[in-house]
């Protein structure tokens, strides 16, 4: 299924500074779109909002923190 993502409002981590980072965007449909920002003509995923509270879940309980840094 294609999203129209023209008019969504992109925000991404105040943590992530001037470097490349993913994006977010609620969208028309209850999803979140997440996109890369430094590619953003590349193309967005798209996820329920129950996927994106896992993985916001899981984060603030440090299970990706081996995938940083």
């Amino acid at each position: 299924m294609r999203h129209d993502l023209s008019g969504v409002s992109w925000r991404k981590s105040t943590f992530s500074g001037d470097s490349s980072c993913v994006e977010f965007a609620p969208i028309s449909d209850g999803n979140v779109a997440v996109r890369d920002s430094k590619n953003p003509d590349l193309g967005s995923l798209i996820f329920t909002r129950t996927e994106i509270d896992a993985m916001l879940q899981g984060a603030k309980a440090g299970e990706f923190d081996d995938l940083a840094r």
